[in-house]
């Protein structure tokens, strides 16, 4: 899941230093055009290779394991998903200074998602809901929290109890400080995931999902993935729905009520981390997660 940043020393990443990558590292891919995808996100920089290849180079140090997590698991979920997801086709090293892994993956063509084009569509509430049941779907039989590796437990809400608290006071009049407090302790006290773990992406917002002539194509970025409660993954409802595509969703979903509250908890807190770290210097960003926020304080 997308957590708090704090500041740090990040990698100068240019044209030049991606063509010595991969060059050095793949070289049957050394002819292919590198073009930059601007805006790419704040975890990493992404180059367009060629025509069916995307380079994907972490930005700080938060993403730094997202290159061999997708590399292991997602060729083993992909086909058993509904939408098409990252096709990792190799991890490049460290090099010519740049200090991390990195990915090379195929290209998804599709665009954005944005709530003005799919806030009212029920059909999407329909294939995201039918996305996750799928990915639940597929945690591995008796998988448990001992098994899995620090890279694929996702932290808890209670984690983000300090700084959501601090965020709210620091938005106190631009949003409802005493409802988002009010929400938040019921996200907090709410009942924990009783059943068995599941996959989650971790970070499921209209940023990583692409469309392609008006429905939904693709879902990207799956760095945040991992196994446990699935609740996290609620956040699409209120990043993406309005409330009559929302109901769609959940009933799809089958998503019980203690659930739900933990999910608008993690749209309020991941929304206020996003409002507070980006609003200032983005409109995009002030837009989409001044929504965000409204929304799970609707429910």
């Amino acid at each position: 899941m997308a957590t708090e940043r704090t500041a740090e020393t990040r990698p100068s990443i240019d044209a030049a230093l991606v063509r010595q990558l991969v060059d050095a590292q793949f070289p049957r891919w050394a002819k292919l055009p590198l073009k930059l995808l601007d805006p790419a996100g704040s975890d990493h920089v992404i180059y367009r290779l060629g025509e069916e290849l995307s380079v994907r180079l972490p930005r700080h140090a938060g993403a730094v394991g997202q290159a061999r997590k997708e590399s292991e698991w997602l060729p083993l979920l992909a086909p058993h998903l509904p939408l098409a997801i990252p096709v990792p086709v190799g991890v490049g090293e460290p090099g010519f200074g740049y200090p991390w892994p990195w990915a090379v993956s195929r290209w998804l063509d599709g665009e954005v998602a944005t709530a003005e084009a799919l806030a009212d569509s029920s059909r999407a509430a329909v294939q995201l809901a039918q996305f996750l049941t799928a990915l639940q779907e597929l945690a591995p039989e008796g998988f448990s929290f001992e098994d899995a590796g620090a890279d694929l437990t996702g932290g808890l809400l209670a984690d983000r109890d300090r700084a959501t608290r601090a965020a709210i006071a620091d938005v106190d009049g631009v949003f409802d400080a005493a409802a988002m407090t009010e929400l938040w302790e019921s996200a907090l006290s709410a009942p924990g995931w009783d059943r068995p773990p599941v996959w989650f992406h971790g970070d499921l917002h209209t940023g990583n999902l692409l469309t392609a002539d008006g429905r939904l194509s693709a879902v990207i970025d799956f760095g945040g993935l991992g196994i446990g409660d699935p609740a996290c993954d609620l956040t699409i409802a209120f990043t993406l729905m309005s409330a009559g595509s929302r109901a769609v969703f959940r009933a799809t979903l089958g998503v019980d009520e203690a659930t739900w509250t933990r999910g608008r908890g993690w749209a309020l807190a991941t929304g206020l981390n996003a409002y507070t770290s980006y609003a200032a210097a983005d409109p995009v960003v002030a837009a989409q997660t001044t929504r965000q926020i409204t929304e799970a304080l609707l429910g």
